[in-house]
This record gives C-alpha cells, sequence and structure tokens, in this order.
C-alpha cells in the first residue's frame, strides 16, 4: 500500500472514530434518567454543584461514601457549563467511552495494521456495550476506560524495547489512579492483575526494576491520594466505608443485592457484544499445520493478542467469583474481545469478497436497534420514575416550600425539580436500621451516621402528617397513600408513578398563586422527555 492509499485508509479510520462517537452523543439525548442508578449519581453531581461543597459526594444532602468522586467532579462540572439536562450528565461516560475506542483503535492498528483497527473500532462501538454502557450515568464506563487505558499504555511501554518506554509507563500510572478516583480500588487491582500474569507468561518481568517507579508512583499519588485524606480528616470513617464495607465486603460476601449464579458474564458479555462474540473463539482456532491463529504477523501481534486473552479472562473470572454481580463490571473486557473478534473476523471471512458487505450490515442492523432500544426507555419505565411529578411540582410550589417523600426514594425527582434543598423522608428509621436491606434506606441513613445537622432530614411518619396542616408543605409518595388519619393533605396530581399532595386539605388544593409567582428555577425550562 503506498502512502496516498495508507493516508487516506487512515482518515476513513478517523472518521469512523468520529461517527459512532457522535451517533452515542444522540443516543445520550434521546431518554430520561434510569432509576434508580442515574437518579441517584446524577443528583449526586447536581448536589455538588448547587451547594458548592466539591470534597463531600452527598444524596439528600447526607454524605454518600459508596464512590470516590472523579465522576461527580465531571458532572458537576458539565451542568456547570450545559445547564441542569440529562444529557449533560451523560457527557462524561460518552467521553470515556470515546477514549476507550481511541485507545483501543491506536492499539490495535499498533499491533495489527489498520484494516484489523478499524473492524475492531465498529464491532466495538456498534455493541450495546459501548452504545448503552456509553451513555449510562455511573461509575462503570469511568473506571473500564482507565482500566484499558493503564493496560494498553504499561503493556505497550514493555513492547517499546528493551528499556520500557518511561512517557507510556507515566501515563499508566496517571490512569490507575483516575481509576482508582473512579471507583476505587478496582482501577489499580484490575490493571496489576492482568500485567502481572502478562509479565510473568512472556517474560517482560525481569523488567520491571526499569519502570519510572519514582515519577510514575509521584504522580499517582499526587492524583490519587489528596481526597482521600481530606475527606477522611472530615468525615472519619469514610474511607472505612468506601473501602471496607462498599468495596471488601461487597466482593466477599452474600449480603447485598443482585445476587448471580457463577456463569452469569458468559450471557452478558454475549448480550453486550452480539454477534462479535461468537468470533471470539476463533481468534484462538488453530491453522493448518498446528500455527496458533494468535500467531499474526508482526512483532507485536502475538504479545498483544496475549495480553488481549490475559485482560478478557482473568477481569471475567475476577467479577464472576463474588455472589453480587452487575452488567457494568465487565465493561472493561469489551475493547479485549472486539480485537480479537476482529482477529475472529479475519481468519473466518478471509478472502470471501461479500464478507466487507455482511460487516457492514450487522453494523447497521446494531446501530438502528439500539436507536430503537433507547428510543423506548423513557415509556417503559414511566412509572418508576418522578419526572412527571418534577415537572408539574417546579411551577406550583415556591422557592421557599418544604418537600416530603414516602413510600420508596424518587431518586430523579430533586434532580429535575431542581429542588434547592434536602427531601424530608419519613419512615421508621429505628425499624430500618435493624432490618433493612441493601436499598435507599440503607444510603441514607448510613449517610446520616456521618453528618448529625443533615440527618434531620429523616423524619418520623408522624412528622409527616402533622406537616399536612402547615402551609407551604408538598408531599411524594408512591400511589395515592394518604393517611387515613389526616385529611390535610390533598392529591394536587397523579403520576405515572408517584402522586404528588399538598397541604392544608381540600380548600389548598387550589390555593391562587400570587401574579410574581413564577415556581422554581426550572419552571421556564419543560419539556424534557416524557
Amino acid at each position: 500500500m503506498n502512502r496516498n492509499d495508507a493516508a487516506r485508509e487512515r482518515r476513513i479510520s478517523w472518521l469512523t472514530l468520529a461517527a459512532l462517537w457522535l451517533f452515542l452523543l444522540l443516543l445520550a439525548t434521546l431518554r430520561p434518567l434510569v432509576i434508580p442508578d442515574e437518579g441517584r449519581y446524577g443528583e449526586i453531581g447536581r448536589w455538588m454543584l448547587h451547594s458548592g461543597d466539591w470534597l463531600t459526594p452527598r444524596l439528600n444532602g447526607l454524605p454518600f461514601f459508596h464512590k470516590p468522586p472523579y465522576v461527580y467532579w465531571l458532572e458537576a462540572a458539565s451542568l456547570a457549563v450545559f445547564g441542569v439536562h440529562d444529557w449533560a450528565l451523560r457527557l462524561g461516560p460518552a467521553l470515556h467511552a470515546g477514549l476507550m475506542l481511541l485507545t483501543l483503535y491506536l492499539a490495535s492498528r499498533q499491533a495489527m495494521g489498520e484494516a484489523t483497527a478499524r473492524r475492531a473500532v465498529w464491532m466495538f462501538g456498534s455493541g450495546l456495550g459501548f452504545l448503552i454502557g456509553g451513555h449510562y450515568v455511573n461509575h462503570d464506563m469511568a473506571v473500564a476506560c482507565w482500566i484499558g487505558v493503564a493496560i494498553w499504555c504499561l503493556g505497550y511501554a514493555f513492547l517499546a524495547g528493551e528499556r520500557p518506554a518511561p512517557g507510556l509507563a507515566r501515563l499508566g500510572f496517571v490512569a490507575c489512579a483516575l481509576g482508582v478516583l473512579s471507583k476505587g480500588l478496582i482501577g489499580l487491582a484490575l490493571p496489576g492483575l492482568v500485567l502481572l500474569i502478562w509479565l510473568l507468561a512472556t517474560g517482560h518481568w525481569r523488567r520491571l526494576h526499569r519502570l519510572p517507579w519514582f515519577s510514575g508512583l509521584a504522580l499517582f499519588l499526587a492524583l490519587a491520594l489528596p481526597w482521600f485524606l481530606l475527606v477522611e480528616r472530615e468525615h472519619p470513617g469514610a474511607l472505612d466505608s468506601l473501602f471496607v464495607k462498599h468495596q471488601f465486603e461487597r466482593y466477599t460476601e452474600a449480603v447485598y443485592n443482585n445476587p448471580q449464579p457463577v456463569w452469569f458474564y458468559l450471557p452478558v458479555l454475549l448480550l453486550l457484544m452480539f454477534p462479535w462474540a461468537l468470533l471470539v473463539p476463533l481468534a484462538w482456532r488453530r491453522r493448518p499445520g498446528g500455527a496458533s491463529a494468535a500467531a499474526v504477523p508482526g512483532p507485536l501481534a502475538g504479545p498483544v493478542v496475549l495480553l488481549c486473552w490475559i485482560w478478557l479472562l482473568a477481569i471475567l473470572l475476577f467479577f464472576s467469583i463474588p455472589n453480587s454481580k452487575l452488567i457494568g463490571y465487565v465493561l472493561p473486557v469489551l475493547p479485549p474481545m472486539a480485537l480479537l473478534a476482529s482477529l475472529g473476523w479475519e481468519r473466518l471471512a478471509a478472502g470471501r469478497p461479500t464478507a466487507g458487505r455482511w460487516l457492514a450490515l450487522l453494523c447497521a442492523a446494531n446501530l438502528l436497534g439500539a436507536l430503537v432500544l433507547v428510543s423506548r426507555v423513557g415509556a417503559s419505565t414511566a412509572d418508576g420514575r418522578a419526572q412527571d411529578v418534577a415537572r408539574e411540582l417546579v411551577c406550583a410550589a415556591a422557592p421557599g416550600d418544604t418537600l416530603w417523600v414516602s413510600g420508596g426514594y424518587p431518586y430523579d425527582l430533586p434532580f429535575y425539580a431542581r429542588w434547592p434543598r434536602p427531601l424530608q423522608v419519613a419512615g421508621d428509621w429505628p425499624a430500618w436500621r435493624q432490618r433493612s436491606g441493601d436499598g435507599w434506606q440503607r444510603e441514607l441513613f448510613e449517610g446520616a451516621d456521618f453528618d448529625a445537622a443533615a440527618a434531620q432530614v429523616l423524619q418520623s411518619p408522624q412528622a409527616l402528617e402533622a406537616a399536612g396542616t402547615r402551609p407551604g408543605q408538598w408531599w411524594v409518595t408512591l400511589g395515592r397513600g394518604a393517611p387515613a388519619t389526616s385529611g390535610a393533605w390533598a392529591l394536587h396530581f397523579q403520576g405515572a408513578g408517584w402522586a404528588l399532595y399538598r397541604s392544608g386539605g381540600d380548600s389548598a388544593a387550589k390555593r391562587p398563586e400570587p401574579a410574581q409567582h413564577i415556581g422554581l428555577a426550572g419552571c421556564q425550562h419543560q419539556g424534557q422527555h416524557q
């Protein structure tokens, strides 16, 4: 291939990267927040911006130490620039998904060439892992991205020559730090696990001492350490909650939600990378004469293919061991799967004139399927969301009003209503502390243990009933659950799943508004997703 042809092929690849990422951004605008995850994590970011407290993540004003703050910082910054919109929250995961796509392309091209790399990009970029996970508001895509960047950078640093490339190695240390800030210890442990096995298998471990350990660790500590020290000083016990309770115990114990069998991630990976996951085993198929299919041309190809297999199998096994399993945990293995699938396609379709057309048809079908799926999310999840109630509340309430909730926690309501204060959450908190599982109640009362003043938002049912006699009080609950003993609350609006009541009895249901009343800050910005 001459220089002009190579440049043209490279331009096509860059256009492919841009087109897939722009399509991801389009999908990010087509649906509301999904409950509970997106409502929870999105509201924490909004509250960080609203309160000005960038140190302590807070859910309903209560400290929330399930995850480190990196994702919340990005959310708050995006909301500050673009306004309080659900699509603004999705820019963070979309940027990390785009970086995963870019690093997959660059690493694959270096070892396998342009055609294999572009095909890997199409396979990763047309899978549901990228198209759905790439704009899902939680911590999984961010940590998956930085795990991948760390593995690519440190792996290629060892392949650069007798002495590991210092620049790539330092980038790997930085990626590990950002991974730790994204979701905790797995941001360091998983790249370390994959690379250690690979270094032992390839013999590169003999050059471990040549890594720029001093500068690399200095960068890692400068990025990762300050927040943990500051938050522990402000809230003693925060690190125990973060690392022991919500990481080590979640991994080793069976008391948390989402128990799944050990084989759970096999169908999950088939779904996230369909149909390309079916091609992955072909990358290990033996060629005629006994040569391994992994032995593709190029000095880097063999070690990189081995790295991809170790990457895939080690992380898959790591997350298959614990009882609690979530789909997003295996996002880190999708890039190596895409490269292996690209090699599998090469061996399945080599020399077939229609192979390119079939690849294009399958990619187009995946993109169309994702578009249809995302477009239907709003209608199919309406009864679990409080967005319709928020739309009503934001123009009916006054800035000084108080909002009560019971019967559940409407994670998306404060975000869509841009509610300026924590909600008053009524329930039997002493009893819930004794028997509550891994749900919204535990999220709130665990946070209350770190801040006695903020804990005042956890109220009794009697306080809710008394509030109905005072003006300026609102109550959101599942269904139509007004207390039988009180006629003070009047139904104001019935949503798809949540009901909005107003204090003051039936006479207050149509309370006239002052002429100057314009509702809360978001009143003039209605018209969001239905």
